[in-house]
C-alpha cells in the first residue's frame, strides 16, 4: 500500500498537470485544425506522449546518470516554449484566412480540370492531415524539456531509488496524457461536425474561437519569454 500510494498519487498529478494554462493554449489551437473529436483526443494523446518522452529521458539522465542541470538551463528552456506558443499562435492566425489567388483561368475547360485536381489534392491532403499527429508530438515533446526540471528535483527529494523515482515520472507522464486527452476533446467541441450540426452552430463560431485561441497562444508565450528571460 506504502507503494501503491505515491504511484497512483503521480497519476493525479500528471492529470492536473495537463491542465496548466500554457499547456491549455497550445493544444486549443492545435485542434482548431480538427472537424473530428476522435482526431482531436489523439492529438491529447500525442502531446501527452511527447510529454511523457522528454521527462523521461531528463529523468534518466538526472536520477540515473547523475547529471545536475543547472536552473538557468531550464529557464532558457521555458523560453523556448514561449517561442514556440508564439510561432504556433502566429502560424494558427496567418492560416485562418485562405489565401486567393487573383488569376483568372484562360478557359472553361481548363478551370474545371483545375477544380477537379484542386478537390482531389485537398480531399488528399486532409485525410493526411486528419491522421497526423506530429505536431502534436513535438509540442509536447518541448513542453516536457521545460517542465521536467522542477518535477525530477521533487522525485530525487521525494522518492528513494531510481528504479521507483522513474517509475514514479512514468505513471505522472501517463496521468498527463489521460488529462491532456480529456482536454483536447472537450476542446474540439465547437470544430467537430456532428457537434455543430447538433447545435446548429454557423462557421462564424470556430473562425471566433480559433483567432482567440491563437491570440492567447501568442500573448502567453510573449509573457513566458519575459518572465524567464527578462529577470
Amino acid at each position: 500500500m506504502e507503494t501503491a500510494f505515491p504511484l497512483i498519487f503521480a497519476l493525479v498529478m500528471g492529470f492536473s498537470h495537463a491542465f496548466e494554462a500554457d499547456h491549455l493554449v497550445a493544444v486549443s489551437t492545435i485542434v482548431t485544425r480538427r472537424t473530428s473529436f476522435f482526431a482531436a483526443a489523439k492529438d491529447g494523446l500525442f502531446w501527452g506522449l511527447g510529454h511523457t518522452s522528454t521527462i523521461f529521458i531528463i529523468g534518466a539522465i538526472m536520477i540515473v546518470g547523475k547529471v545536475v542541470i543547472s536552473e538557468q538551463t531550464f529557464h532558457y528552456l521555458e523560453a523556448c516554449v514561449g517561442g514556440m506558443l508564439v510561432v504556433l499562435g502566429g502560424v494558427r492566425l496567418w492560416k485562418l484566412y485562405p489565401r486567393r489567388s487573383n488569376t483568372t483561368a484562360v478557359t472553361t475547360h481548363l478551370q474545371a480540370q483545375e477544380d477537379s485536381h484542386e478537390h482531389s489534392y485537398q480531399h488528399s491532403q486532409a485525410h493526411s492531415h486528419e491522421h497526423s499527429h506530429s505536431l502534436a508530438y513535438g509540442v509536447g515533446a518541448v513542453h516536457g524539456l521545460a517542465g521536467s526540471g522542477a518535477l525530477v528535483l521533487l522525485v530525487m527529494t521525494n522518492i528513494a531509488g531510481a528504479a521507483a523515482s522513474m517509475l514514479y515520472l512514468l505513471n505522472f507522464g501517463m496521468g498527463s496524457m489521460g488529462g491532456m486527452l480529456v482536454a483536447a476533446g472537450v476542446f474540439s467541441l465547437p470544430f467537430s461536425k456532428k457537434f455543430s450540426m447538433k447545435l446548429h452552430t454557423t462557421a462564424l463560431l470556430p473562425k471566433a474561437l480559433t483567432l482567440v485561441s491563437a491570440m492567447a497562444c501568442v500573448g502567453y508565450g510573449v509573457w513566458i519569454i519575459i518572465e524567464n528571460l527578462i529577470q
